[in-house]
C-alpha cells in the first residue's frame, strides 16, 4: 500500500509539471482562421492564449511555416522558422520566410513561452491559401459574358434619383435595356484522385457558382461591391469535396447588382458598367502531384436564365417555368446554348477582404391577413435585411407576387412611400408538387410580405389560384464574427440594445448601408460615429479594411473624400463634400489602429489621411469650415435633415481639429517628426481660431449653446482647461433643463455620450435613455419599433430600419459594463474596468472577444454589497474599479483584498477601490456603500 502511495504521488507530480501554463489557441492569418485567397507576401499571424494561472503572459514565441503538414510534425519549418523571439507579440506577426507562390496552400504553428520561460506545446495546425494577386496569376481565365454593352451605353458615374413614382421617370433618355440575365455551363472529366480543388472566381454584379446540381459555399450576394472602374473582388472556394471522378458540371448564375441598375421600378440611382459578366480560375491538384487549371473563356456555353428581371433596388422575378432541368450536372445538352462573348472586365482583380454575406436567422409569417379582396399580409415579426422566401403549389404558369414593406398604411397595405415605391418579386410556378424560392440576386428590409396572385392554405380559392404553404423571411447580414454580448436588469435597456443590434446587422452588407431598402450606400459618417458601438458586437477588422480601400480608390486628385463610398452617384453639395462625413479617412484607420493593432493599415493610409487635411485646410477660411451637412437629423422645430440646432461651421471644423490630433498622433508613430509638429502647430491655430468664433466667455458656451455644440468641443478637447468644468455644467444643465430629452443628431449624439461620459455623468445617460415619452430609443420601441429607425421620433415619412443613431450601444459596454481600453493600449492590451451603477439598474453582464481574447465584466448590486466578476484575457493586464468607500471593505474570492497576491492595491477615488491585476478571472465583493460617485 505505501508503494502504491508512492506511485500515485510521483505520477500526480509528473502530471502536474507536465501540464501546460499557457496554450496557444485561434490561430488566425490575417485576422482569419484558415483562410482563402490571400494576396500579401507577408501575411500576418495572430493567436490567443488560454492559461488556467493567473496573471500569465507571453514572453517570447516561436512560428514554423511549411508547405505541408507532415514538415510540421517532424518540428521543421522550411519555408520559415522564426526562432524564439523574446516578445510579448501575438498579435499580427508578418511572416518573414521564403516567397510564396499564388494558389498554393501553407501549413503554420505557434509554440510560445510564459512568465516563467517554460515553452507551452506546439498549437494545432492552421493553413491559409494564397490567392491570385497579379493579372499574370489569372493565367489564360477570360471575361465573358452572354452579351456585350457598347460602351456608349455605360453610365457611369450613376444618376441619382428621389423615391418618389414620379423621379422615376423624370430621365427617360436613361433607358438601360432590360438585360437578360446569364447562366454558364462547363463540363469536365478527371480521370484521377483529386488531392485539392480551388476555385477562384468573381460574377458581376452578383454570382453563385454551382457544382454538379449543388451551390458551392452558403454565400449569398457575391462578390462586394466595389468601384468597378477600379477594381473587383473575386472569391475563393474549396471545391474538394463536391468533385467526383469522371464528368464534373460548373454551372454559374449572374445578377445585376450595383454593376447594371435597370431603369424600371424603384432605384435610387442608375448606373451600368455593362451586362452581368464572369470570369473563373478553377485549380486542379491531383495527388500524384500534377495540377490542371480550367479557366472561364469561350468553351463554356451560356443561355439566358430563369431570372428575367433583377434589380438591386427594385426587386427580382423568377419564371420556372424557363427552367432547364439538368443543366447543373453532367451529361446535360447545351447544344443549343450559345458560346459566350469575351469581354473587358475591371482592370484588376482583388481577393474578397470582407466576411461574406450569408443567410442568418429564419422567420416565419404567422397567419395572414386580407385587408382586400385578392390581398394577403403576412407579417414576420422583425425588421430586418433579407429575403422573403415563398412555398407554393399550383399550377404551371400561374404567377406569385410579392410586395415588401417596412410599414402598412392606415389600410393596412404595404407601405413603400419612405424607402422607395415600387418593389416586388415575382415567381412563376413550374407546376410541381411544391416549390419554394426567393429572389437571388437582391435583397431588401422589410418585416411584411404582401402576396397577390395566391391565397394561403386553408382559404376559399374558387379561382383555383396557386396556394401559400409558407412566407419567411431570412435575414441576410455580413458574417462578421459576433464578439460582443450586453444584458442587464433594465429591460428597457435590453429592448434597446436589440433594436440598435437589428439596425446594425441590417446594414452589414459589403459596405456600412445606411438603410437596407432605399439606398444600400456606403455613408461614411457611420463608419466612424457607430464604429465604436459596431465594434464591441461584430469583429470589423476585415470589414473596415475594406471600407478604408474603397476610401482610397474613391479619393479625388484634389484630396476630397466623398460622403459615400464606393461613389456610385456624385451627389451634389454637402451630400458629396461634408468633414463629417469625409473625416473617416482620417478617423477610421487610426482606431483600427487602436481597437486591432493595424500598424501596416494605418501606415498604408498615412498618404491619404494628408492628403484629405490637406483639401480640408485649402477649403478652411481663417481655419474654419463652413461646409457640409453639420448634425443631420438632430432634433428641431422641422423635420429632420440638415443641422437645426448647431452651426454647420461648428460640426466642420470641429472635426477638423480632431483630424489633426490624430495627424499628430499618427505622424509621431511613423517617425515623421517634422510633419507631426506641423500638424501640431496647425491644430493649436484651429483651435484659437475655433474658440475664438464660437466661444462665448459670458455664457461658457459653444455656438448656440445645443447638446451637440458643447460636447463636441469638449470631447475634441477644444475647450480650454479652466473652462471645462463650466462648459460641462452648461451641457448637464441644458440636458436636464430639456426635462432629460436629447436633441442632438447623428453626428452629435455620440459625442454628448462621451463627453458625459468623461464629466462622470453616466447619471443623466441612464435618465435621458429612460424614457419612452419623448423622441429617442424608447419612444421608437413604445411606437413598435423592432429596428432602429433613421429619426429619433421614428417618422413615418423616413426608414424604419437604419444605423447612424445607435451610439447608445457603446455606453453600454464601455460604461455600464465598464468594458475599456487603457490610455494609449492598443488592440486590448491593457484594459480599465470601470462599471458605472447608475438609475436602478441591479446588475449587468457584459463581455468582449478582444484580438487577446475574452474580457468580461459582471456586476450585481444587492442591498448590502456589490458583486463584480471579471475577467482578464491572457497576455494583457487591467486596472480596475470595483465600487467601495474604501479597500478595507473589499474582498475578492471570499478573502480580504489584502491576502490576494494577484491584486494589488493602486489608489481609492470617488467610491471605488482601484486594483491592478494581470489575466484571470477575478471575483471582488464589497460591502457598505452601493451608490459610488459618478
Amino acid at each position: 500500500m505505501r508503494l502504491l502511495s508512492i506511485l500515485v504521488t510521483l505520477t500526480a507530480f509528473a502530471a502536474a509539471s507536465t501540464a501546460q501554463s499557457v496554450t496557444p489557441t485561434t490561430l488566425r492569418c490575417e485576422y482569419v482562421r484558415n483562410p482563402l485567397g490571400i494576396e500579401t507576401q507577408k501575411p500576418r499571424l495572430s493567436w490567443q492564449l488560454t492559461s488556467p494561472q493567473r496573471n500569465q503572459v507571453q514572453t517570447a514565441y516561436r512560428v514554423l511555416v511549411a508547405d505541408s503538414p507532415e514538415s510540421l510534425q517532424k518540428e521543421q519549418g522550411n519555408l520559415w522558422d522564426s526562432g524564439k523571439q523574446m516578445s510579448d507579440q501575438s498579435l499580427l506577426v508578418p511572416y518573414a520566410g521564403k516567397p510564396l507562390t499564388a494558389t498554393r496552400q501553407y501549413f503554420w504553428k505557434v509554440q510560445v513561452w510564459d512568465k516563467a520561460g517554460k515553452p507551452s506545446a506546439w498549437s494545432s495546425v492552421a493553413h491559409w491559401r494564397m490567392g491570385l494577386p497579379t493579372k499574370a496569376d489569372w493565367g489564360k481565365a477570360q471575361w465573358i459574358a452572354l452579351e456585350k454593352m457598347d460602351s456608349a451605353k455605360r453610365i457611369v458615374p450613376a444618376v441619382e434619383f428621389g423615391n418618389t413614382l414620379e423621379s422615376q421617370h423624370s430621365r427617360p433618355d436613361l433607358v438601360t435595356a432590360k438585360n437578360a440575365l446569364p447562366q454558364f455551363r462547363k463540363e469536365v472529366n478527371i480521370q484521377k484522385p483529386i488531392k485539392n480543388a480551388t476555385a477562384f472566381v468573381s460574377g458581376l454584379g452578383h454570382f453563385d457558382l454551382f457544382l454538379n446540381g449543388s451551390k458551392v459555399g452558403d454565400h449569398v450576394l457575391d462578390p462586394g461591391w466595389t468601384d468597378y472602374n477600379q477594381v473587383a473582388q473575386y472569391v475563393t472556394f474549396d471545391i474538394t469535396k463536391q468533385l467526383k471522378t469522371g464528368p464534373n458540371a460548373f454551372g454559374v448564375m449572374l445578377g445585376n447588382g450595383f454593376f447594371n441598375i435597370p431603369n424600371e421600378r424603384y432605384k435610387k440611382l442608375i448606373v451600368s458598367y455593362g451586362y452581368p459578366m464572369f470570369i473563373a480560375h478553377i485549380l486542379l491538384e491531383y495527388t500524384d502531384g500534377t495540377t490542371q487549371t480550367v479557366v472561364s473563356d469561350p468553351t463554356w456555353k451560356a443561355t439566358k436564365s430563369p431570372i428575367t428581371f433583377s434589380s438591386v433596388f427594385g426587386g427580382e422575378d423568377y419564371n420556372a417555368t424557363l427552367e432547364q432541368n439538368g443543366w447543373m450536372n453532367p451529361g446535360f445538352n447545351d447544344r443549343q446554348w450559345q458560346t459566350p462573348v469575351v469581354v473587358q472586365g475591371p482592370p484588376r482583380l482583388s481577393a474578397q477582404e470582407q466576411e461574406p454575406i450569408k443567410i442568418f436567422e429564419t422567420f416565419t409569417a404567422g397567419r395572414p391577413k386580407s385587408p382586400k379582396k385578392g390581398v394577403w399580409i403576412y407579417d414576420i415579426g422583425q425588421n430586418m435585411s433579407g429575403l422573403p422566401q415563398l412555398t407554393v403549389t399550383g399550377k404551371r404558369g400561374a404567377s406569385v407576387k410579392l410586395t415588401p414593406a417596412e410599414l402598412l398604411t392606415d389600410s393596412s397595405l404595404a407601405d413603400q412611400r419612405a424607402v422607395g415605391p415600387v418593389v416586388f418579386f415575382t415567381y412563376t410556378l413550374r407546376g410541381s408538387t411544391s416549390e419554394t424560392w426567393h429572389p437571388q440576386f437582391t435583397y431588401y428590409g422589410f418585416r411584411y410580405v404582401q402576396v397577390e396572385g395566391a391565397v394561403p392554405a386553408g382559404e376559399p380559392n374558387p379561382d383555383n389560384l396557386p396556394v401559400i404553404q409558407e412566407i419567411k423571411g431570412l435575414h441576410t447580414r455580413n458574417a462578421a464574427p459576433r464578439v460582443g454580448s450586453f444584458v442587464s436588469s433594465s429591460q428597457l435597456f435590453n429592448r434597446i440594445d436589440t433594436l440598435i443590434d437589428w439596425g446594425i446587422r441590417s446594414n452589414l452588407a459589403s459596405v456600412l448601408t445606411d438603410c437596407p431598402h432605399r439606398e444600400k450606400l456606403g455613408w461614411l459618417e457611420q463608419t466612424h460615429l457607430m464604429g465604436g458601438s459596431v465594434r464591441y458586437t461584430y469583429d470589423i477588422a476585415r470589414f473596415y479594411r475594406k471600407t478604408i480601400h474603397d476610401m482610397q480608390q474613391g479619393q479625388t486628385p484634389d484630396g476630397l473624400i466623398p460622403s459615400v463610398v464606393p461613389e456610385y452617384p456624385r451627389f451634389g453639395g454637402g451630400f458629396r463634400d461634408s468633414p463629417e462625413w469625409g473625416s473617416a479617412a482620417v478617423i477610421l484607420p487610426w482606431y483600427l489602429y487602436q481597437w486591432y493593432g493595424d500598424w501596416q493599415l494605418l501606415t498604408e493610409s498615412y498618404p491619404m489621411m494628408q492628403k484629405y487635411v490637406g483639401y480640408l485646410g485649402k477649403k478652411a477660411k481663417g481655419n474654419i469650415l463652413t461646409h457640409g451637412l453639420g448634425d443631420w437629423y438632430d432634433l428641431g422645430p422641422k423635420d429632420p435633415g440638415p443641422s437645426q440646432l448647431t452651426p454647420r461651421g461648428l460640426t466642420a471644423t470641429a472635426t477638423y481639429y480632431y483630424d489633426l490630433t490624430i495627424m499628430a498622433q499618427t505622424a509621431k508613430l511613423l517617425g515623421k517628426t517634422d510633419e507631426a509638429a506641423q500638424y501640431e502647430q496647425l491644430a493649436s491655430s484651429v483651435k484659437q481660431s475655433f474658440n475664438q468664433k464660437y466661444y462665448d466667455p459670458k455664457t461658457a458656451q459653444y455656438g448656440t449653446g445645443s447638446q451637440t455644440a458643447n460636447a463636441m468641443a469638449l470631447y475634441m478637447n477644444l475647450v480650454e482647461p479652466e473652462n471645462r468644468a463650466a462648459v460641462s455644467a452648461n451641457l448637464i444643465k441644458e440636458i436636464k433643463d430639456r426635462n432629460n430629452s436629447l436633441t442632438a443628431g447623428d453626428v452629435g449624439y455620440r459625442y454628448l455620450l462621451l463627453s458625459l461620459g468623461q464629466a462622470g455623468a453616466s447619471d443623466v445617460i441612464f435618465d435621458m435613455n429612460s424614457r419612452t415619452d419623448v423622441p429617442g430609443y424608447g419612444y421608437q420601441l413604445a411606437k413598435g419599433a423592432t429596428a432602429l429607425t433613421e429619426s429619433w421620433q421614428a417618422n413615418t415619412n423616413a426608414s424604419n430600419n437604419h444605423l447612424m443613431l445607435g451610439h447608445l450601444m457603446e455606453w453600454f459596454y464601455s460604461e455600464l459594463g465598464g468594458i475599456q481600453e487603457a490610455p494609449q493600449a492598443i488592440a486590448g492590451k491593457e484594459w480599465v474596468i470601470y462599471p458605472k451603477l447608475v438609475g436602478d439598474i441591479k446588475d449587468v453582464n457584459t463581455s468582449y472577444d478582444s484580438p487577446y481574447g475574452r474580457v468580461g465584466s459582471q456586476w450585481k448590486k444587492a442591498a448590502s454589497h456589490i458583486d463584480l466578476t471579471v475577467d482578464v484575457p491572457v497576455n494583457t493586464t487591467a486596472t480596475v474599479y470595483v465600487p467601495a468607500d474604501n479597500a478595507s471593505s473589499v474582498t475578492e474570492s471570499g478573502k480580504p483584498v489584502a491576502q490576494a497576491k494577484d491584486v494589488q492595491f493602486v489608489r481609492q477615488e470617488k467610491g471605488y477601490a482601484v486594483y491592478k491585476v494581470g489575466s484571470g478571472k477575478y471575483t471582488f465583493q464589497s460591502t457598505g456603500s452601493v451608490h459610488p460617485k459618478q
